[in-house]
């Protein structure tokens, strides 16, 4: 919500500064965002009088000023045609910055003559899109006086962050009244803010033909005729304080409505009658019926959307956008102005269905004030009569807003109890009338329209604390019980933070990833489960089935940025069609080992360094790793024969590990990239028992272990890790260790070699013990088509 001081004031009697109603916003619960003088920017340009024009030497469409800037008569080349002696425009000497060009103006020779600065457009100052000629000031502008002040454009603008409770605030009536609550003021009526007469706009003939068929979605639709109306340019102040905040001034009716919106909070919208075949009428709409919006965009309706439509056609869609068809332009002459209330929920439910958004919807889906249909329909009728000429008719009213409102039992000593702030009741009392609640002897309250947040004791305490100043609130330490804290940290957490340390240890960097994805980046991983039908952006629709897009995204940027070694890991949550699961998930791309002059080339990340890393962080989990098995490829994300899952049994999966696949790798823009990557499932990692240990305590042997080398040949398909587990299962008692330590292929045949450890008990082993076990290894391997090498 942005609004500027000379704006606030003319609603806020006031003597407070910048800073202290900057503060004051703040302290109330208001927070504001920035502060920006757009005065500024234009501090350098002044008030200037052509002396004399003539034609340039050589060029017929310039020519050559004369210009007087309050420090004497300086030479100016001009293209502008409307530039003629004895005119006042805006001047720009050399060394100003011009915001709409982009050029900081110097003295300069064109097309042989000097020019000392220039003679500015509406669209140089960034005032405007004008851009036909130069600036022309009335007759009394005072020559040499700096234009920001002249023009009324040294007006701080203030940026509110409006949270979705307060629909009072979205408009600057109620920034106001919140502000004189606070002390800063007193709250102008609102005849006085408009120069209002005293009698009511004269009213001639009936109101225009309007109702409501939708109770539910517009509860009340009031709408009042102007006519003869001259739909010009809309009055200076008024466009001054659109433009101040980015708003584009249009015309004098549409500024109109929009004025009133953001003075006032009350959306509004004015139809040209000419346009309409019959009267205007709130209904449903029905399915597949379209309506041109004023963005330029067709919008396809169904049955839940509150519409305006006439006999022939939809106009409106209730409450976010008008239709192009019943725009006034600049031939209207007779218009319909509406005022309607409609329910916050269907404005929300329409909005979020056509992915629709507008300041109207903004304020409509948040709750505007149902008993200020016939005021903001007064105002906004006056305005008209006012500037664009003009009678009124009557005004028809269809429907009844809902205005009621509840009655709260309070108890003023909640506000120690609940704002823990001890406050007078006779002051509590003060605040809430100041703020427009009813309160009664018994201290029964009555919210006032505008606040449709308010619905219990706690809001009444919200109120009163933030008022008296929640800086007040003293700062109270939580009583802590004697002992020892126990501890509340739950297994899962605990694991979590195990491996977080563990990852960071072995030298990767913690990266925090959003938890949404897009579509396409889900589609990589063989898409979500769950899509957003509201998303923030498009980027963000999906939630992540993987955490390994995330991580990709940001390799990406980090290789993109001249990264040499990349190196990340995230601790979070996979959304699956059943569950969240939490996970670990790390990526490394670019370098293992930069070229040095030992190594020479640089060496490259690789399949088993992505399963080292997932066996070093599930052994620090907790996880049997000793009884992995190395099963299968891991899926189509992955690099086919250079991927693997780590598994307890043929079902329960602990990790996935290996080289990305090309085609993931390219839908993330990480073509000609060696990234390897791994997925610990935290989940599927065997609970830590009860009671007890997983492990018995380490004992060192007391005899010292005895190695022997196996050499087989073996099937080509056959893998190390099925040849390595039968090894070492071949005696469980004995072998104690099992490790694959040569491999070689040659004209067809493959050979791997194993080394196992023997480990004695309470005495050495004997020769024919070694050869016994040696047997039951060899015959171990032979199950698998191996046989031992000659």
């Amino acid at each position: 919500m942005k609004f500027t001081l000379g704006w606030l004031k003319e609603h806020l009697d006031t003597q407070a500064s910048l800073d202290e109603i900057v503060l004051a916003l703040t302290r109330i619960g208001l927070e504001v965002e920035g502060v920006e003088n757009p005065g500024e920017k234009l501090a350098a340009f002044t008030v200037a009088k052509v002396l004399t024009a003539e034609r340039h030497p050589q060029a017929d469409k310039l020519q050559v000023l004369s210009v007087d800037a309050g420090q004497g008569p300086m030479q100016v080349v001009c293209g502008a045609p409307n530039a003629r002696a004895g005119m006042l425009g805006v001047f720009g000497a050399p060394g100003a910055y011009v915001p709409g060009s982009g050029i900081t103006l110097k003295v300069a020779e064109i097309r042989g003559v000097q020019s000392n600065g220039m003679m500015c457009s509406v669209r140089e100052l960034e005032l405007g899109d004008e851009h036909d000629g130069i600036i022309e000031l009335p007759e009394d502008a005072p020559v040499g006086t700096s234009y920001p002040a002249y023009a009324g454009l040294d007006d701080p603008v203030i940026d509110v962050a409006v949270t979705p409770n307060r629909q009072d605030c979205m408009g600057v009536r109620g920034i106001a009244r919140d502000l004189a609550a606070a002390g800063l003021g007193t709250l102008r009526p609102l005849a006085e803010v408009y120069r209002m007469p005293a009698d009511p706009v004269p009213q001639v003939g009936s109101g225009p033909n309007v109702a409501t068929h939708d109770p539910e979605g517009c509860p009340a639709f009031f709408g009042q005729e102007v006519r003869g109306v001259a739909n010009g340019t809309a009055p200076p102040w008024m466009k001054r304080s659109l433009t101040a905040i980015g708003q584009k001034p249009i015309s004098a009716l549409v500024d109109i409505t929009n004025f009133v919106m953001l003075d006032l909070g009350r959306p509004l919208h004015v139809y040209d009658k000419a346009k309409l075949k019959g009267g205007l009428v709130a209904r449903k709409a029905k399915a597949g019926e379209q309506v041109l919006a004023l963005n330029g965009k067709t919008y396809t309706l169904d049955e839940g959307m509150t519409v305006i439509a006439d006999d022939a056609q939809v106009h409106d869609i209730g409450g976010i956008m008008g239709g192009e068809d019943s725009g006034v332009s600049e031939a209207t002459t007779d218009v319909v102005i509406e005022c309607a209330y409609f329910d916050p929920g269907h404005i929300a439910r329409t909005g979020q269905a056509l992915n629709l958004t507008s300041d109207a919807r903004q304020r409509f889906e948040r709750g505007v004030d149902p008993a200020f249909l016939d005021e903001g329909l007064a105002i906004a009728t006056w305005l008209v009569v006012e500037h664009c000429g003009g009678t009124a008719s009557g005004v028809t009213r269809s429907g009844e807003p809902p205005v009621a409102m509840p009655k709260i039992a309070y108890d003023p000593a909640r506000a120690a109890a609940l704002g823990g702030l001890d406050v007078p009741a006779d002051r509590q009392r003060a605040i809430l009338e100041s703020l427009g609640f009813s309160v009664s002897a018994d201290w029964t309250v009555t919210p006032p329209s505008w606040r449709r947040d308010i619905d219990g004791p706690a809001d009444l305490v919200e109120e009163v604390i933030r008022i008296e100043g929640i800086d007040k609130v003293p700062s109270t330490p939580l009583p802590r019980a004697e002992g020892v804290a126990v501890p509340t940290a739950t297994p899962a957490q605990k694991l979590e933070r195990k491996v977080r340390r563990a990852a960071a240890a072995r030298g990767l960097s913690e990266a925090v990833t959003w938890s949404f994805i897009s579509e396409a980046e889900a589609a990589a991983f063989g898409g979500g489960a769950w899509t957003l039908a509201n998303p923030i952006s498009e980027d963000m629709k999906v939630m992540r089935p993987s955490l390994l897009p995330g991580l990709l995204s940001a390799a990406r940027r980090n290789i993109a940025r001249g990264s040499q070694s990349v190196r990340l890991f995230e601790v979070g949550r996979r959304y699956l069609a059943d569950d969240e699961r939490a996970t670990l998930s790390f990526v490394l791309a670019g370098d293992k080992v930069p070229r040095g002059w030992a190594g020479g080339k640089a060496k490259a990340f690789d399949a088993f360094d992505a399963k080292a890393e997932a066996l070093a962080l599930l052994a620090e989990a907790g996880a049997p790793v000793e009884n992995l098995q190395v099963m299968g490829e891991a899926g189509a994300t992955w690099h086919p024969g250079q991927s693997g899952t780590l598994r307890l049994g043929p079902k329960t999966v602990l990790a996935t590990f290996g080289a990305v696949h090309p085609a993931t790798l390219k839908a993330f823009d990480l073509d000609g990239e060696t990234v390897v990557a791994g997925e610990l499932y935290l989940d599927a990692i065997p609970a830590k028992r009860a009671s007890g240990f997983m492990r018995a305590h380490y004992t060192p042997p007391a005899l010292q272990a005895v190695r022997r080398d196996f050499a087989f040949l073996v099937p080509a398909d056959l893998t190390a890790d099925a040849l390595v587990r039968a090894a070492k299962g071949a005696d469980k008692a004995a072998i104690v260790e099992a490790r694959l330590f040569d491999l070689f292929e040659r004209d067809g045949e493959k050979s791997m070699a194993v080394e196992i450890v023997l480990q004695p008990g309470d005495k050495s082993f004997t020769e024919a013990e070694l050869k016994a076990i040696a047997d039951k290894v060899v015959a171990a391997a032979s199950k698998l088509d191996a046989t031992l090498r000659g």
